[in-house]
């Protein structure tokens, strides 16, 4: 599990220097081996749907989880792709979470 810093970029910005483009969907071992070797790995996740997509949320989610760092999405998807890379920092315990609540019984 990488542990740098994830973030959205433009859709059509080009692929950063130093940056391994692992393509659209790529398979998810791909991206881990990737990862594990030290790259900065790109993914690129395509929707077409005007709102949130809860398939292209949840593969974000899984590819944050292991290792990738730079994710190229619609602009309709990336605040909630933000929020996913958010959450899934919080759960790996290399930020706070962004909203601490308890309960109390």
């Amino acid at each position: 599990m990488g542990l740098r810093e994830r973030k959205v970029v433009a859709w059509n910005a080009p692929v950063p220097d130093g940056v391994v483009d692992a393509g659209t969907r790529p398979p998810a071992g791909e991206v881990e081996r990737l990862a594990a070797a030290g790259a900065e790995v790109l993914v690129t996740l395509e929707t077409d749907a005007p709102e949130p997509d809860p398939g292209l949320l949840a593969a974000a989610s899984v590819y944050a989880w292991l290792g990738a760092a730079l994710f190229r999405v619609p602009d309709a998807q990336a605040d909630g792709v933000r929020q996913v890379l958010d959450m899934v920092a919080s759960i790996q315990g290399v930020r706070p979470p962004a909203v601490a609540r308890r309960g109390l019984a």
